[in-house]
């Protein structure tokens, strides 16, 4: 039987507390005030948030589990300073934490990064370490825009990602490219700024040779790959007027998009054009988009219906449902191979 493994969860309906901590925690930054004491959540308000929600569609949809990691758009990383910055990924990491261990069988931490514009990534090696070695955690969430959506961060393929890319293949974690929300106005955060930065990632990978630095290293474009799917031609093209190797070689070795596009025929393409092995399932339920689809009748984030109904074989399912996620992240097969899975 194979498992279906959603790569792409975030902790959408936390805790109003958690969040109300968090509007004072800036309001506090903003003041020069004092930040108040975080608040006491019990377990039974973690679970009235996850029952009734992410757990409920999860088995309502035919999916096991879910690689879970706080709410991306809140991230926020321009918000305050690194202190601010580091403060919030503790909490949101910690609250992930105690999800992951009050429904072990069904959620697996992935977590949010301290990054803050004006700092190094030291704090973000050292929280990454802490959640996989402390926490379980099996992979992380990379924002390659911390800035909130002005690109002044050099490409992903510049020495000043490779400490924190050092970690990540010493601990053998992969990491989403996953932007926050944007403070730039031309950008509408889930419309626009994240399949935007998506593109730009994969096209950073195309220019640099980052592979060739870390032959091992992985990482996840997720909704889709952005426009590069679509786009294949296009980059298949540059990368040859770069005079780089073809994409097989270059890149898609070590990166993997997920399933996180929200009709029959965004998914019908992703399939044709990009090799199943490179594949994972996502929803990013419940996220970005949490409507019902007029012309289906069904969620637009019920994306195993999308995959159900393609016409592939037996094994490329299996790789995308189940295989793949447990390829990419090997912390999580480990889990699994513990449970007799």
């Amino acid at each position: 039987m194979t498992l279906v493994i959603d790569c792409h969860g975030h902790y959408t309906t936390a805790p109003a507390p958690h969040n109300e901590w968090r509007d004072a925690q800036k309001a506090a930054f903003k003041a020069s005030a004092a930040i108040p004491a975080y608040p006491d959540i019990s377990d039974d308000f973690i679970r009235d948030t996850i029952e009734t929600n992410q757990l409920r569609r999860l088995r309502e949809r035919g999916a096991d589990m879910t690689l879970f990691s706080p709410r991306a758009s809140a991230m926020a990383h321009h918000v305050g300073d690194a202190s601010v910055s580091l403060e919030w990924a503790l909490r949101c990491n910690d609250l992930i934490a105690r999800v992951c261990t009050l429904y072990p069988e069904t959620f697996i931490g992935v977590c949010q990064l301290p990054q803050s514009p004006a700092a190094d990534l030291s704090s973000s090696v050292r929280e990454l370490e802490r959640c996989v070695l402390e926490l379980g955690f099996v992979g992380c969430n990379l924002n390659p825009d911390p800035g909130g959506g002005h690109f002044q961060h050099p490409p992903l393929t510049d020495p000043y990602w490779y400490p924190f890319y050092e970690k990540m293949v010493e601990l053998d974690v992969p990491a989403m490219i996953h932007v926050s929300g944007s403070c730039n106005p031309c950008m509408h955060a889930t419309g626009a700024y994240y399949i935007a930065a998506d593109t730009i990632a994969f096209m950073q990978l195309i220019e640099g040779d980052l592979f060739r630095d870390f032959p091992t290293l992985r990482l996840i474009i997720p909704h889709g790959g952005g426009a590069a799917p679509y786009h294949w031609g296009r980059y298949r093209g540059l990368a040859d007027m770069l005079k780089k190797p073809p994409l097989d070689r270059h890149v898609m070795r070590n990166v993997y998009f997920d399933t996180c596009v929200y009709h029959q025929p965004g998914i019908d393409l992703l399939v044709d054009v990009i090799d199943h092995r490179n594949i994972l399932f996502g929803s990013e339920m419940v996220g970005a988009v949490r409507g019902i689809d007029p012309e289906t009748g069904h969620y637009f984030d019920d994306t195993k219906r999308y995959i159900d109904a393609l016409d592939i074989a037996p094994e490329a399912r299996h790789a995308i449902f189940e295989g793949n996620a447990r390829r990419v992240f090997p912390r999580l097969d480990a889990k699994l191979r513990e449970r007799g899975l």
